[in-house]
């Protein structure tokens, strides 16, 4: 009998030992992606051997002179078609807001979001989330100390987690009618190599940012928020050192993006040419070091004051490299030339639509498979 208790003793103890083990395991695992989502990730990997996709913030939701109308969009009605990438963003979600900080609601952004994915394009999201410091906004970087204040043992911590939940809960709840989870590239901590937001350069240390990133990453994780890819999108501030001195880690990041506008108007063009052939070489390099596609995660001219923008500036530089895709950014319908898509009647609206006949751009009816 001794000795069948002190068999069961130490079979209950080894089994312990092992389900501990099995815990701390499960612990250090990222959480298991949905299939379209990793789907997704392998397509941006391949995609730049047939070409890149084009991309609009905010594009379905409001443009010049139009919002809310359905099925809209500046870029359909120039060119016929959707773009392939659609970016939103997120920012007062963290708040309990039921609208943006543009002004939409919520609701009406998943719903543009779902539809994106229905008709076979991609989802991208950026969070501009208020300073939880001072309550300012996101640009809002007069009193350094936001990242120290939210990270582990910092006194918005919790608050922190509270803004991260629902996030994910947004993420979480992001599905068809069918229960099917919509992917997204989620773009956290954007442009951090310049000091504009609260999490830029000046404003925390190399080792905070990566903390920050990896806090971001670990709680969604935690929450069961499956449907994320994750992309890394300095600015144009410099390659190599500059690029990569607040990396997160190869398991945080999924792509490789830069932020990089041309400023200047038409007096810019050639320092543009000039920065994106240097990030985006450096970038091609990068990317095949790490395994990782890249990206013009956002880029642009205000108010294309140059009718052959599209194809004497951004097409000729990037059909060089292998992007995945190049984003311009909102179409203001609040702020008079703050546009970077052209619409009906526009200067660069002719041009825009011979780049949409380019068979290396990607728009929304291009067979794009990126979920297969």
């Amino acid at each position: 009998m001794k000795k069948i208790a002190t068999i069961v003793c130490a079979s209950f103890l080894l089994l312990a030992c092992n389900a501990e083990g099995k815990q701390q395991e499960d612990a250090g695992k990222t959480v298991q992606r949905t299939v379209q989502t990793e789907n997704l990730l392998k397509n941006l990997k391949k995609i730049h051997q047939t070409g890149f996709m084009f991309g609009h913030h905010d594009d379905p939701l409001y443009g010049i002179k139009w919002e809310g109308d359905a099925g809209r969009s500046d870029v359909k009605s120039v060119c016929g078609d959707y773009p392939a990438v659609m970016s939103f963003d997120l920012g007062h979600i963290e708040l309990g807001n039921k609208e943006s900080l543009d002004k939409i609601s919520f609701d009406k952004i998943r719903t543009e979001m779902i539809n994106q994915y229905k008709r076979g394009g991609m989802v991208s999201v950026s969070w501009h989330l208020d300073n939880p410091l001072t309550g300012g906004d996101s640009w809002d970087v007069k009193t350094p100390g936001a990242v120290t204040a939210i990270l582990p043992g910092g006194s918005k911590h919790e608050l922190f987690l509270t803004w991260l939940d629902r996030i994910a809960a947004f993420f979480n709840q992001l599905k068809t009618d069918d229960g099917e989870k919509v992917p997204v590239l989620f773009r956290p901590w954007h442009e951090h190599t310049g000091s504009w937001f609260w999490w830029g350069k000046n404003l925390c240390t190399p080792d905070q940012y990566k903390q920050l990133w990896q806090l971001t990453r670990s709680r969604l994780d935690e929450k069961k928020v499956d449907n994320l890819l994750y992309a890394y999108s300095p600015g144009t501030e410099g390659i190599g050192d500059v690029y990569m001195e607040r990396y997160p880690g190869n398991e945080y990041v999924d792509l490789l993006g830069v932020d990089g506008y041309q400023f200047g108007g038409v007096a810019g063009t050639d320092n543009y040419i000039k920065t994106l052939d240097m990030m985006l070489a450096f970038m091609t390099e990068k990317g095949k070091e790490l395994d990782k596609p890249i990206a013009l995660t956002e880029t642009g001219l205000e108010a294309l004051p140059m009718s052959n923008w599209w194809t004497e500036v951004l097409l000729p530089v990037v059909e060089k490299y292998p992007v995945a895709y190049v984003l311009v950014w909102r179409n203001a319908r609040e702020r008079d030339n703050h546009f970077y898509a052209p619409y009906p009647g526009q200067a660069s609206a002719a041009d825009f639509v011979k780049f949409y006949e380019n068979p290396k751009t990607l728009f929304s009816q291009d067979n794009l498979n990126l979920y297969k």
